[in-house]
């Protein structure tokens, strides 16, 4: 112990860095330069006067001269034998080339004088002229700026590579791991708490937690930490959040990142990323690393060998099927990854000893939903009027990110509205809106268009009504919402398995809106095309998968396999099937038929309602057709929240009333 405080006080060393070495050549370079006195190429030059220049020519010392008329400087470059007497140094310390720098006046009085010293026999080299102008700092800059360019660009692509000095994507580092990595999970600022529901999911994770903080009390037993755990479910069940709550609730290392993040175009490098990951996560163990959207890079293996190529994406899962448990030990890193396409993995990687628990994070159900709404709703405005319990009946299958944007779109049109607080009507303004799109209230529709619309909805609201297991109506509209012409809402109960009535009576329901624009507009339009659809995969999933045909009882054709490119059956079944789904569809088609002809003056009085009111509620539909036979308590909740709604309705038509006087009795008091 004492030695590691020893280390932990000794003062610490800055890093290496190759930049350092280019700084320092940079700096040897320049002062290398200097020092020499001005020596460019090897050679020293040095000014004279023009006065000496004439003594060292009188005496015979210059070998050539060279004149700049732009610059009116000339060069007299020495005779070696006679170096010393000009530079007072040796011929080696001034170089090859050694030359003096004169300014002279007149270049023909210099001209003169060379031709005249020529006769003489005292000047016996060579004269020429060069048109070259600048000073010596050009001259400088002329030499040195090439080189300089060439190291900035080098010092740029060297940056680039590196990854802008150390980080995960140049070509040096593109092989290490681009994983988050947060030393205290705490940083992230998410805890159980704020994960609402899902408390079998909590439970389990919340194991993984204890074992981190107390491990001791496992251990003792003989038990072993789970290597892995798996979290699957549909999008926006809050896998990723639970995966964050983990992370603030540990307080250990916590790396994160994407599936993704492993898969880049070069060869080699997804698996480099995962064994660079690994490492860095033992270095910090006890620690947990998250894979978020794992179906990215653990997908199921081709069983069909890549013809002489290399597969990148199998090489990245065969180096994470190793680490995570190969001949190699990874005591202490535990790995949490999350996937909404669980049979789209290995099972190599699914086995026990890789994700030892699979953790489903299923859709909320009624009491979670509202847990969820409680969360979300702490920022915002509420008034009295908000019940959660009939908005958590009211969003059955919604996720807890559909919920939150509930109450994020029912927040913006309370705003939208100047409302100083959210309202019930906005929040079930938010579902409408969520559910089917925004209204277009500003679509143009003919006097028949309307009346055909009007008849197919109420068609569905009369067969739903009159069916016994079919949903509860909310209510009907004909305002444009979305792709829709139309829409009907129901309040479905959860139930955790269908019986084949139920399904029927859905059925006959959907089939409601095309049977009453047979029946009283004497034609069909292709308004019907989703409920078609909707009633066409209920009963192929009833015939070949739930093996509720009368000629095919208790058989089940699904195929979970991949790479399975031919059907489960011969073609006598699925003419057999095809038979029976038509046969079922026809008999419900028939059924709503009737129906409606039993209730036929009571769906053309629901029918001119639509028309004039444009939106019904089921308390319009229980005036017209009486009391539902069936009632269940989905049914009076819906009864209860509608007479509230009435209400309220009517309050505010009232105050836009008051409202409107006041503004014309204000005009008419200016007039």
């Amino acid at each position: 112990m004492e030695k590691k405080n020893d280390n932990n006080n000794m003062p610490k060393m800055p890093r290496f860095n190759m930049n350092w070495i280019y700084g320092l050549a940079l700096i040897a370079l320049i002062a290398i330069y200097f020092s020499s006195n001005g020596q460019v190429g090897g050679s020293v030059t040095r000014p004279a006067t023009y006065d000496s220049f004439r003594v060292f020519v009188d005496k015979g010392y210059a070998t050539k001269v060279v004149i700049n008329s732009q610059d009116r400087k000339l060069k007299m470059y020495v005779n070696p034998k006679n170096i010393r007497e000009v530079f007072k140094a040796s011929a080696k310390e001034v170089g090859p080339d050694p030359f003096l720098d004169v300014t002279f006046g007149s270049v023909d009085k210099v001209e003169e004088y060379l031709l005249a010293k020529k006769q003489e026999g005292k000047f016996t080299g060579t004269l020429s002229y060069e048109n070259k102008s600048g000073s010596d700092f050009m001259n400088l800059l002329l030499n040195i700026v090439p080189f300089a360019l060439i190291i900035l660009f080098w010092f740029f692509i060297m940056n680039r590579m590196s990854g802008g000095g150390g980080g995960a994507g140049g070509v040096f580092n593109v092989g290490k791991s681009k994983a988050k990595m947060y030393e205290k999970g705490g940083e992230l600022g998410i805890t159980f708490k704020d994960v609402a529901g899902q408390a079998g999911a909590k439970q389990e994770v919340q194991e993984i937690v204890e074992f981190l903080k107390n491990p001791q009390k496992y251990t003792d037993l003989g038990g072993k930490i789970p290597k892995g755990a798996l979290l699957v479910g549909p999008p926006g069940t809050g896998k990723t959040l639970l995966a964050k709550a983990v992370a603030g609730e540990a307080g250990v290392p916590f790396f994160s990142m994407s599936g993704s993040d492993f898969v880049e175009m070069f060869v080699g490098v997804g698996a480099s990323r995962v064994r660079d990951l690994f490492r860095q996560a033992k270095e910090k163990s006890p620690c947990i690393i998250f894979i978020d959207e794992i179906d990215a890079v653990g997908r199921a293996r081709s069983k069909n060998p890549a013809m002489g190529g290399n597969d990148e994406r199998e090489n990245t899962l065969n180096a994470l099927l190793t680490e995570m448990d190969g001949f190699g030990t990874n005591s202490g890193v535990i790995i949490l990854a999350a996937t909404n396409r669980v049979d789209m993995l290995d099972s190599a990687l699914l086995r026990a000893g890789r994700f030892d628990r699979e953790i489903h994070v299923d859709l909320p159900d009624l009491t979670e939903r509202k847990e969820i709404f409680q969360v979300h709703m702490k920022p915002i405005k509420i008034d009295k009027t908000v019940d959660i319990d009939f908005l958590s009946r009211q969003t059955p299958g919604f996720s807890g990110a559909d919920i939150a944007n509930v109450c994020n779109e029912a927040a913006l049109i309370a705003a939208r509205r100047n409302a100083k607080a959210v309202g019930k009507q906005d929040f079930l303004d938010a579902v409408d809106r969520i559910i089917g799109g925004l209204e277009k209230k500003t679509k143009v529709m003919t006097a028949e268009e309307k009346r055909s619309i009007a008849l197919h909805e109420a068609g569905h609201a009369t067969i739903s009504w009159f069916c016994e297991h079919a949903a509860p109506l909310v209510k009907v509209t004909i305002v444009p919402r979305g792709r829709a012409l139309g829409a009907a809402w129901y309040l479905p109960e959860e139930r955790q398995i269908t019986t084949k009535e139920q399904m029927l009576d859905e059925m006959c329901s959907l089939l409601g809106g095309r049977a009453a624009e047979e029946l009283f507009t004497g034609h069909i339009s292709t308004g019907a095309m989703n409920d078609l659809e909707r009633a066409t995969k209920s009963a192929y999933g009833m015939i070949a998968f739930a093996g509720m045909g009368d000629k095919l009882p208790n058989i089940c054709y699904y195929n979970n396999q991949e790479y399975s490119f031919q059907k489960p059956y011969s073609e006598t079944t699925a003419r057999i099937i095809d038979e029976e789904v038509l046969k079922m569809i026809n008999e419900q088609y028939d059924r709503a038929k009737q129906l409606l002809i039993e209730h036929k003056e009571g769906h053309n009085r629901l029918a001119e309602l639509l028309i004039s009111r444009e939106v019904i509620y089921s308390n319009d539909v229980e005036e017209i057709f009486g009391k539902r036979p069936w009632v269940s308590r989905s049914q009076e909740i819906i009864e209860e929240n509608e007479r509230a709604l009435a209400e309220r309705m009517a309050e505010e038509r009232a105050k836009e009333l008051e409202q409107k006087e006041k503004e014309e009795n204000k005009e008419g008091d200016k007039a």
